[in-house]
């Protein structure tokens, strides 16, 4: 249900968030989410990277 979002639903909701933030609110939160999931993938790595060093030295 959720999957079925067509283009009118995306209009309106990016409508909403743009009377709800403004317009130069929105490149503040775009660089701040995508500073976020660089971070979060790093993370990923990080640990990806620990099992397999940990995993080379048994």
């Amino acid at each position: 249900m959720l999957l079925m979002i067509q283009t009118p639903e995306i209009v309106v909701i990016v409508l909403v968030v743009l009377l709800l933030f403004g317009g130069r609110k929105i490149p503040e939160l775009m660089k701040g989410l995508g500073k976020g999931v660089k971070s979060f993938k790093d993370g990923v790595n990080g640990v990806a990277d620990e099992e397999k060093n940990d995993n080379d030295k048994k």
